[in-house]
């Protein structure tokens, strides 16, 4: 019976040194009170009673929303900025003896450097460089931290709270602002408006242009076109006439018809052929011989 016991008893302590670490975690073993070794995913075996769990670390990363924290920018404005941190835990040795409560040891050191650095900027800065802010912050953080075993990948400013009246005139400047737009906006589309009524009337008064050109054109053409039909219908005449093989006389009375419609012009000046002019002799002739007869 009694060895009984101790076989339980010696299985209970072998049992109890083993130690199955999960995924995500580390274990940092001490033995009589110094550090022994960090035991990764899997199985292991400690020695039971000499040998103990320090810390249990998980390793995975880890978000941080630190509350706000009072801060005064080079230009003397105070306003409350809340930052949230992500950091991983690189070496669990580090992280369980490099810092009493890590965590408030992080939170500390992001305000100090986060006052630091509000402290260059002034309140427009501060207002539209958050990616400056950020990157600033995680350089330094991640580089302080580093004894801890700790890495910072990211900082983040998540808020940013200006005083009161600061608040007001920024919002008062977003409506002048908005209002100035309205207007710029407005009176560009009325000169868009007055440039195409513009337009519209040039390109009227170019059409009504064309259109009269075209009509005196035309009109040009057809009176041209008539008084061309007109000689051409004299000339055929005159061609009939030749070929007809009608004498002088004939023709110099078709000329004389000719000479009479050119008189009844608006011509102020007119030379008269001197056939014509003969034609003329021989028709007086003609007419006080006549008249010589019948006396």
């Amino acid at each position: 019976m009694p060895i009984l016991i101790i076989i339980i008893i010696i299985l209970a302590i072998i049992i109890a040194g083993i130690k199955i670490i999960p995924q995500s975690q580390a274990k940092v073993i001490e033995r009589l009170g110094s550090y022994k070794a960090t035991l990764q995913t899997g199985v292991h075996y400690v020695v039971p009673i000499i040998d103990r769990v320090a810390a249990t670390v998980s390793i995975k990363e880890k978000v941080k929303d630190f509350a706000p924290q009072p801060v005064i920018t080079k230009d003397n404005v105070t306003m409350q900025i809340d930052t949230v941190v992500y950091f991983q835990i690189t070496d669990p040795k580090l992280y369980t003896y490099g810092v009493e409560n890590p965590i408030n040891a992080i939170e500390n050191l992001t305000a100090t450097t986060l006052r630091n650095i509000i402290g260059e900027l002034e309140l427009d800065e501060t207002l539209t460089s958050r990616d400056i802010i950020n990157t600033k912050m995680r350089s330094i953080l991640d580089e302080a931290t580093d004894p801890w075993g700790i890495k910072v990948n990211r900082v983040e400013v998540k808020n940013i709270i200006p005083p009161h009246d600061i608040q007001e005139a920024m919002e008062k400047q977003m409506r002048a602002e908005r209002e100035r737009r309205e207007a710029i906006l407005k009176a560009e589309g009325e000169k868009k408006a007055a440039i195409l009524i513009a337009e519209g009337e040039k390109e009227s008064a170019i059409l009504r242009a064309d259109a009269k050109r075209e009509s005196q054109i035309r009109e040009a053409e057809g009176e041209a076109e008539a008084i061309v039909k007109i000689q051409q219908a004299k000339a055929q005449g005159i061609k009939l006439l030749k070929e007809a093989k009608a004498d002088e006389a004939v023709l110099k009375l078709k000329s004389y018809e000719t000479f009479v419609e050119v008189a009844n012009g608006q011509s102020t000046k007119i030379i008269i052929p001197s056939e014509l002019q003969n034609l003329a002799t021989m028709g007086t002739v003609i007419s006080e011989t006549l008249e010589s007869k019948k006396k």
